[in-house]
């Protein structure tokens, strides 16, 4: 991939892109990996509307490889994904990916999903965040699995510096609230360590209007 710059987006796109879409099908993972980790390569030459296109079907397939450092390579590569497509093509093409990576069952994988949402906020700003990330976000909070419960306000923690004072209150917190009942005592315990991260980012006027919640009554 590296002589991608050398051959120029034309032949990049005739001889190169064909052969990268068939490695990233390779049986060894070590192949699969070693193929994404040269993806700024062809990106710099073709542009990454054409790539993305292009590995979208191959990006669906890696997103449930069994090798996690496969995924984990791919979840990488979502800010740069996010920033040059923008909002509408994450909405529809690459959001539902990142919710089932934050269930995903490697925590290293969760946590990279959790901190590249926060590049991916960073860009497209908290009223996105709000109107479109939080609604899939807040689906965790039922899930069956506590350590997905947990992974949310991990979650929460780290959107937070991001998402404004407003988007705290109205959206972040709620999320805590909701979950400060969870029948499962670490969970609970969660709670009190993520609304310790928040309370500097929020000024003490709005904690009153939030009194009726279980987290802080």
């Amino acid at each position: 991939m590296g002589l991608a710059p050398l051959l120029g987006r034309d032949k990049t796109i005739e001889l190169l892109l064909p052969l990268y879409l068939r490695l990233l099908k390779d049986e060894f993972f070590e192949v699969r990996l070693n193929v994404i980790s040269k993806m700024e390569d062809v990106n710099e030459v073709i542009g990454v509307d054409l790539l993305s296109q292009s590995l979208l079907p191959a990006i669906v397939e890696l997103s449930k490889d069994k090798q996690w450092r496969v995924r984990l390579a791919i979840i990488d590569y979502m800010p740069l994904l996010a920033n040059a497509l923008g909002k509408r093509f994450f909405d529809e093409e690459l959001s539902n990916l990142c919710m089932v990576w934050l269930s995903d069952p490697v925590f290293s994988v969760r946590e990279a999903t959790t901190n590249n949402l926060r590049k991916v906020v960073e860009s497209f700003g908290p009223e996105w965040a709000q109107s479109s990330l939080l609604p899939k976000l807040n689906a965790l909070a039922g899930d069956s699995n506590y350590l997905h419960r947990m992974t949310l306000l991990f979650t929460v923690s780290v959107l937070a510096p991001v998402m404004g004072v407003d988007g705290i209150v109205s959206s972040l917190l709620p999320l805590c609230a909701r979950l400060a009942s969870d029948p499962v005592p670490n969970v609970r315990f969660n709670v009190a360590r993520t609304l310790q991260s928040l309370i500097p980012l929020v000024d003490a006027r709005w904690w009153p209007h939030t009194s009726n919640h279980a987290c802080w009554s």
